[in-house]
């Protein structure tokens, strides 16, 4: 791999800046939903970012595969999320529909990534 550390790569500083966004499309949500939907979507998608951290951190393609596979489904996990949120109308479809598409393009890059390590 050509970078030096896992917050060179490209797929790491989307995953990573996505991570922010979802965070910060949380802070208005209810109390309520602390130990709910706030901390489902936060979780989910700072482990996409997590995930491929961790993936670099492998040695051998196998392993570096499993993380990036885990982190692709976190990613779809945090769409599933805001999908529901929108449903239940704490988050409108203009802040939704460009995050859901972000994320679609992660995972893309993710299926990339795993495609090279074959």
């Amino acid at each position: 791999m050509p970078y030096q550390s896992f917050s060179e790569m490209p797929v790491w500083q989307k995953a990573n800046e996505l991570a922010t966004e979802v965070f910060q499309l949380t802070v208005p949500l209810p109390r309520s939903e602390d130990y709910g939907l706030t901390s489902q979507i936060r979780r989910s998608s700072n482990s996409v970012s997590g995930n491929i951290a961790e993936g670099f951190g492998r040695r051998t393609s196998k392993d570096k595969s499993y993380f990036y596979t885990i982190a692709r489904g976190s990613a779809c996990e945090t769409q599933s999320h805001l999908l529901y949120g929108q449903g239940v109308e704490y988050f409108t479809p203009e802040k939704v529909e460009p995050l859901f598409q972000e994320y679609n393009v992660l995972i893309l890059e993710l299926n990339r990534l795993m495609k090279a390590l074959r």
